[in-house]
């Protein structure tokens, strides 16, 4: 399963053919994308009013993953090793991935900030050029 970060989501609403595109789409088509909340809220909260329900009936069909009381303890915890290692992340991205880590996904994006996450050894990213 993968988690496609918000900024995946934007490169391919906004141009369909791009490589985030198309692969999205045949990554959706096989059934391989979780949504975290985060990013589900992002998608909703960005859109026109008028695109809006298309959108919510498009994600309907895709899993929701929630963060939980485990999500929490383990942004603590990151955020105190990226910390003594000279990091800083945002809240969200910390949120998105923990969501994904907890529930052993891959995490796609094109934000570097989650490359400098996987090296710290809190997730494991999607190479989308490695696998296209």
């Amino acid at each position: 399963m993968i988690c496609a970060d918000i900024s995946v989501w934007i490169e391919a609403l906004r141009d369909r053919d791009s490589d985030a595109g198309r692969l999205l789409d045949r990554l959706l088509d096989d059934d391989e994308v979780a949504l975290p909340v985060p990013v589900r809220l992002e998608l909703l909260g960005g859109v026109s009013r008028a695109q809006e329900p298309r959108l919510r009936r498009a994600l309907s069909g895709l899993p929701v993953l929630l963060p939980t009381e485990v999500t929490w303890e383990r942004m603590d915890r990151w955020v105190r090793v990226a910390a003594a290692k000279g990091h800083r992340f945002g809240i969200g991205d910390l949120l998105i991935a923990a969501i994904a880590a907890e529930h052993r996904t891959l995490l796609w994006s094109l934000d570097r900030d989650f490359e400098r996450m996987e090296s710290l050894g809190f997730i494991q990213t999607y190479a989308a050029e490695r696998r296209t």
